[in-house]
């Protein structure tokens, strides 16, 4: 596994929460795993029900078998002081400058500078040392800007030629490309199986190919189950349509809803009548979603990246649920234990 993993996705696809997922479950059986917000957000707090993030690096979460999880909210002014006092040595001069707004603006006018600044906190946590040689972290996730975005954020070294083209940001930027464009970093992209989601996946992949950056997995998020076998599926697609045994479609017969209609009867089910018809509704409207994921699931295979499925949780995400995600992604992506 890669060290540096980055989390992009479509908003509303819940990368957020796959990213959490994922630190939980890198940071299993003894590892420590640093996840990372770069939108300030405060959705890492969120998940894990806790206060609001400081600029600190602060452990959240225990994973099975001892493993922590530490989170850091990068604030790109913050950050740019730390910058300013690693190759300036400001200090307080530096400090100064924020109260006067010059620190704000330099992060807003400058769009590069601060992905490079967001960027190359994540990556010095990437290769920070103890003093015994070994790393601080085993593994870093980011929480990373959306899929349209994300791109041109990791690419920080095109982002900053025209600004700085020599000195401390110049060298900053190479630096950070050297571990982004590295084996220690996989990008994942969090989709759904929608139209739109899946086609910005594809967008997505196309241009962390064509910049030159590490493509990790497809991470399918929200999952739902499939409820009918492949027969039941192809005869609810017509409305309530059955198959015989040649492989023809016919109309549900008055028969077909009788039968239904007693059975729900026998079952105790009060007014049965007028639930046989939006009952095959229903079961229309199941095989229709299975058609579309399907053909959803066709076009990512296209892609040639591995993909991994994560489940629906019926009751909402909270540490319960991140921790049963945490499980299922240990066991698709094969996470050792050792």
């Amino acid at each position: 596994m890669s060290r540096l993993q980055v989390v992009s996705g479509k908003g509303g696809t819940g990368k957020t929460t796959v990213a959490a997922a994922l630190a939980l479950a890198l940071a299993a059986e003894g590892k420590r795993t640093l996840l990372v917000e770069v939108e300030g957000r405060q959705g890492i707090a969120q998940l894990f029900g806790t206060e609001a993030l400081p600029y600190e690096e602060r452990k959240i979460a225990v994973a099975p078998g001892g493993g922590e999880v530490y989170a850091l909210a990068i604030d790109a002014e913050l950050a740019l002081l730390d910058y300013l006092q690693m190759f300036y040595k400001l200090g307080a001069a530096g400090r100064a400058l924020r109260k006067l707004g010059a620190i704000d603006f330099a992060t807003t006018v400058a769009p590069g500078v601060r992905d490079v600044l967001l960027t190359g906190k994540a990556c010095e946590a990437v290769r920070r040392k103890d003093r015994s040689g070994r790393f601080v972290y085993d593994h870093v996730v980011m929480d990373a800007p959306p899929t349209g975005r994300v791109t041109r954020f990791l690419n920080v070294n095109d982002e900053v030629a025209g600004l700085a083209r020599m000195g401390p940001v110049h060298h900053q930027a190479q630096s950070v490309m050297r571990v982004i464009k590295s084996p220690e970093t996989a990008v994942h992209l969090v989709t759904l199986l929608e139209e739109m989601p899946v086609q910005e996946t594809a967008d997505g992949v196309e241009e962390l190919r064509a910049a030159g950056l590490p493509v990790g997995n497809v991470l399918v998020n929200m999952v739902r189950p499939r409820l009918l076998d492949d027969d039941a599926v192809r005869a609810a697609s017509a409305g309530g349509a059955r198959a015989d045994a040649g492989g023809a479609v016919r109309a549900p017969s008055g028969d077909r809803r009788a039968d239904v209609a007693r059975a729900l009867a026998a079952a105790g089910v009060g007014g049965a009548e007028q639930l046989v018809d939006p009952l095959f509704e229903q079961a229309a409207e199941h095989a229709r979603r299975v058609e579309l994921e399907r053909e959803q699931r066709e076009a990512l295979a296209k892609l040639r990246v591995p993909m991994y499925e994560l489940p629906l949780l019926g009751g909402g995400v909270d540490l319960a649920g991140l921790y049963h995600l945490a499980r299922e992604l240990r066991r698709d992506l094969g996470v050792s234990d050792a």
